[in-house]
């Protein structure tokens, strides 16, 4: 039976991938420091990827800063690309995000080095590139305090994070493919109007307030750069459908 290890296998991503490795019949090994593997030393990871034929590298961390978005991303990448090598491991399959080779956001540059890393790590490699996850809204939402929340005023295209999971894991048991098609979800919203959709839903009063972003990186945002270009792979669920309200007919 397939063993198919996931990087990060307890995030929002992450655990999704799980669970799509286990309704494709294969074995999954959750990575992550719970289960005593920590992928910015290596600690346990030779352990966890012992028998282990691909690897979904779905890890992440939370930071608005360019060094340690960065340097998290070296260590971590490093290390698993080393295991991976030690291990005998087939493939290796890296997410990361649609733009983050043209919008300069500080967390994007990190994926930079995470995609170079894997281009260069002498592994047999897929990158597949994906928008947004439709929790991204109240994400930001819990990460602000305070009755306004502020929201910055982008254009995005988001994904069914369980519909992603499902692809990934059709991609890693097959053939390494390089720089795979860019995946997003069908529509194209304004991140603050999601935002408020999903204080609405929850019954909140709290209001949002969408912040323009500012500089080179608000204009690159501003000519499309978090959406999917031609040839990408487009799945179907809706936000509306993610957040449970569905649309009424001429509404």
């Amino acid at each position: 039976m397939t063993s198919i290890a996931v990087a990060g296998g307890t995030g929002v991503l992450g655990a999704r991938i799980v669970e799509a490795v286990r309704n494709h019949g294969a074995t999954p090994v959750v990575i992550a420091r719970s289960q005593g593997v920590d992928l910015t030393t290596g600690a346990g990871l030779d352990r966890a990827l012992d028998g282990v034929d691909v690897v979904v590298d779905a890890s992440n961390v939370t930071t608005l800063r360019t060094k340690p978005a960065i340097a998290f991303f070296e260590a971590a990448c490093g290390q698993l690309l080393a295991a991976e090598q030690r291990a005998g491991v087939r493939h290796h399959l890296a997410v990361s995000i649609v733009g983050c080779d043209r919008v300069d956001v500080p967390y994007y540059l990190g994926k930079r080095r995470q995609e170079e890393l894997v281009r260069a790590g002498g592994m047999p490699w897929t990158i597949v590139r994906a928008t947004q996850f439709h929790e991204f809204a109240g994400q930001l939402l819990e990460r602000a305090r305070g009755p306004v929340a502020l929201v910055p005023k982008m254009l995005t295209q988001p994904v069914a994070a369980h519909q992603l999971a499902e692809l990934l894991v059709r991609v890693a048991l097959g053939e390494p493919q390089g720089l795979a098609p860019d995946v997003g979800g069908p529509e194209q919203h304004q991140l603050p109007d999601l935002a408020r959709r999903v204080l609405d839903r929850d019954g909140s009063r709290r209001r949002v307030l969408a912040v323009p972003v500012p500089g080179r990186t608000g204009r690159q945002i501003g000519d499309g750069g978090l959406l999917t270009g031609e040839g990408a792979t487009i799945l179907d669920e809706t936000f509306d459908t993610w957040l449970g309200v569905g649309r009424q007919t001429g509404a």
